[in-house]
């Protein structure tokens, strides 16, 4: 029987939405808790409206795709570097989102980063709840959906993030899996940029070769804009640094859901990292266009906050973006 998107009715039962969201979040399980249960069937908080996940509007021009711009050299050749700002500034323009590879930061750390997410979320339950929280005042945050209880749908994924910068949590701040070898976590998504975390001793070194990207971006952006190159670095638009790490398990019921609704970052830059499963998209033009992973390459997307402040000077697009469930898949 081939699978539809079509909502399970709710009249024939009733349906205390307020009750399962709060049974859900109790359980400090996440959607890893749901299908470790051997679930066959998602909850009902997980239902979106059928227009919001049908797959008309997706693009199939494979042709179509961001554009992946190579940073190598930046620094050493003026001319690869005009091209480089040239071919940002465009990006920025037209899609708001680009790829970029020789970004400076190896292969393997961005494959630990990956690894090491997995592990985390995928670790014993019990060991999780312990850090299982919605007090953003903490210096580290595990749960699943932060707008659990004011969505109207719930997205079908777990996340923890961290605010590393201006005030970085100390060790000790960090639950026992992220400070200790063997190396078990590291992520991820940003305010500003992206950053990636383990143990105590490289927390530090990995967070400065993601602030060095960050800074050669900004100043490209900045060139992109017809301005001197510090003028966003002089801005303190790379003071803030978040990481986020999202985790999308197998779905029993993917037609149903979402793994991240569509949206803007509000922030002024993000740096993104997927794994090779792949699920992200863009839209553009009026169609969602597939964001496949290349290879040791990281997403750029220009933030609502960068948008607005130099709209006036060059056309930047925050753009949307959601999150199609295919199978198991970080985006870190």
């Amino acid at each position: 029987m081939a699978a539809t998107n079509k909502v399970p009715s709710k009249t024939n039962q009733r349906y205390d939405r307020l009750s399962e969201v709060k049974a859900f979040d109790e359980t400090k399980a996440g959607v890893k808790g749901l299908v470790d249960a051997g679930i066959a069937q998602i909850p009902r908080i997980f239902y979106h409206p059928p227009n919001d996940i049908n797959n008309k509007s997706v693009c199939n021009d494979t042709q179509l795709i961001i554009p992946v711009i190579d940073l190598g050299d930046i620094s050493k050749d003026s001319v690869k570097r005009q091209e480089i700002v040239k071919r940002v500034g465009e990006a920025s323009e037209t899609w708001g989102f680009f790829q970029v590879v020789n970004h400076g930061i190896p292969v393997g750390v961005l494959e630990e980063i990956k690894d090491g997410a997995r592990r985390f979320f995928e670790q014993d339950n019990e060991v999780k709840k312990e850090v299982y929280t919605r007090d953003i005042t903490r210096k580290m945050v595990y749960n699943s959906n932060f707008d659990l209880y004011t969505s109207t749908a719930a997205n079908w994924r777990d996340t923890f993030f961290s605010y590393m910068a201006p005030s970085p949590p100390h060790p000790e701040e960090l639950p026992e899996a992220c400070r200790s070898k063997p190396r078990t976590i590291i992520l991820l998504q940003t305010m500003s940029l992206i950053n990636l975390f383990n143990d105590r001793e490289e927390m530090f070194l990995y967070t400065k070769q993601v602030m060095k990207l960050g800074v050669t971006l900004l100043e490209l952006l900045s060139e992109a804009l017809g301005l001197n190159k510090d003028h966003l670095k002089e801005m303190e638009c790379g003071e803030g640094l978040a990481f986020v790490g999202h985790y999308y398990p197998a779905c029993p019921q993917p037609e149903l859901t979402l793994g991240t609704t569509k949206h803007t970052d509000n922030d002024f830059l993000t740096v993104l990292l997927q794994d090779h499963i792949g699920g992200l998209q863009v839209f553009h033009n009026s169609q969602w266009v597939d964001v496949p992973p290349v290879p040791g390459a990281l997403v750029v997307n220009i933030g609502d906050l960068l948008q607005a402040s130099f709209c006036f000077l060059l056309n930047l697009f925050g753009c949307l973006v959601r999150v199609w469930l295919i199978d198991m898949c970080l985006l870190i």
